[in-house]
C-alpha cells in the first residue's frame, strides 16, 4: 500500500542486504549444526515456531510486556486527533493507538503490515510534549509503518533467537547423543557448537544494529518530509534524552528490551564501541540531520 512518505532506497537496500547477509549466515549456520547435531530439526523448529509466533503477535506481546491498552478517540481525544491529521497528510491507513501508563517518555511501532499496526505511547512522553512535538514523535513512528521496517527488524532477530537456543539446547538437552559417545568427543562437539553459536550471534547482533541505527534516521527524515517541522522533532528528542536520567533505573532496565524498537533508547547511546553496539544513533547525529533538513526545507520555501 503506497503512501505519501517518500520511498527510502537506501533504507530499502540496506534492509535487503542486510536480510540477504542474515540468511546466508542461517543457513551456514543449519549446515554447521546438521553436521554437528543429528537432532538439529528440532532446534529449527522450536525457533521457527517463535519466529512465527513474534511475526503474527509482534502487536499483542509487545503491547503486553508494556502493559499498554489500546484507546478510544474519547479516550484520547489528543492523540487521536493528532494520528488522524498525520495519516490524512500520509494518505495511509489509521493504525491503532495504545497507552502505556508509565513515566518513561517513549513511543514506538510495531505490526506486521499496515492493517496489524499499533503506534504506542507512553504517559510520561504525553505529559512531556506539547502538541506540535507529538506530531514530530508520531509521524517518526509512521514512517516505520510505512516504509515495513519494523517487519524486517522482527524478522531480522531470528536468527539471534535461534544461536541462543543452540547455546540453551547444547546446556540442556541430550541432542549432542552424550551416552552413544565418549565424554571427550562430546566435550568437543559441545565446545564447537558454543563457538559457531557465539559467533553467528555476534555477526547477527551487529548487522541488526547497523540498519536499526539507520533506520531511526529514515524515519525521523521522513517524519520531517510530512509534518514540515524538523524543529518540534529536535526539540522532542532534546526533551526526551534530557529526561531519560531522571527515570528510575529499575524502568529503564525493564524498558530496554524494546531499545530497537523505541523512539529513543532508554540508554544514552555513547561513543566509539558502545556507538557500535547501539540501537540508535547518537543524538548528536539526529540533531545535525535535523538541522540539515530544516536548512534544505528553508531553502525550497524561498
Amino acid at each position: 500500500m503506497r503512501t505519501r512518505f517518500r520511498p527510502d532506497r537506501q533504507l530499502t537496500a540496506r534492509m535487503v542486504l542486510t536480510a540477504f547477509l542474515l540468511g546466508l549466515l542461517y543457513v551456514a549456520f543449519v549446515a554447521v549444526l546438521v553436521v554437528l547435531i543429528r537432532s538439529v530439526v528440532v532446534i529449527v523448529l522450536i525457533a521457527g515456531g517463535l519466529l512465527v509466533a513474534q511475526f503474527f503477535f509482534s502487536d499483542r506481546i509487545a503491547l503486553l510486556a508494556m502493559r499498554a491498552q489500546v484507546v478510544t478517540p474519547e479516550q484520547e481525544p489528543r492523540l487521536h486527533g493528532i494520528l488522524d491529521r498525520l495519516c490524512a497528510n500520509a494518505d495511509m491507513a489509521k493504525p491503532r493507538l495504545a497507552v502505556a501508563d508509565t513515566d518513561l517518555p517513549n513511543a514506538f511501532a510495531t505490526g506486521r503490515n499496515t492493517r496489524h499496526a499499533v503506534v504506542c505511547v507512553t504517559t510520561g512522553l504525553t505529559r512531556r510534549l506539547d502538541t506540535t512535538e507529538l506530531e514530530g514523535v508520531l509521524s517518526h513512528e509512521l514512517s516505520h509503518i510505512a516504509h515495513r521496517d519494523v517487519v524486517v527488524m522482527t524478522v531480522a532477530s531470528f536468527l539471534g533467537v535461534l544461536a541462543g537456543l543452540v547455546t540453551r539446547f547444547a546446556f540442556y538437552s541430550e541432542l549432542f547423543g552424550g551416552r552413544r559417545r565418549t565424554d571427550q568427543n562430546t566435550a568437543l562437539v559441545l565446545a564447537l557448537v558454543m563457538l559457531v553459536s557465539a559467533v553467528v550471534y555476534a555477526v547477527s547482533f551487529l548487522l541488526i544494529r547497523a540498519l536499526s541505527r539507520y533506520r531511526e534516521l529514515a524515519a525521523d527524515r521522513a517524519g520531517v518530509m510530512l509534518t514540515g517541522q524538523p524543529s518540534a522533532l529536535a526539540s522532542a528528542l532534546t526533551k526526551i534524552s534530557g529526561d531519560m536520567s531522571r527515570i528510575p533505573k529499575d524502568d529503564l532496565r525493564t524498558a530496554q528490551a524494546f531499545n530497537a524498537f523505541f523512539f529513543t533508547p532508554a540508554v544514552r547511546s555513547g561513543s566509539g564501541l558502545a556507538a557500535i553496539l547501539s540501537t540508535h544513533p547518537t543524538l548528536e547525529r539526529r540533531l545535525d540531520q535535523l538541522a540539515q533538513l530544516s536548512q534544505q526545507l528553508g531553502t525550497a520555501g524561498r
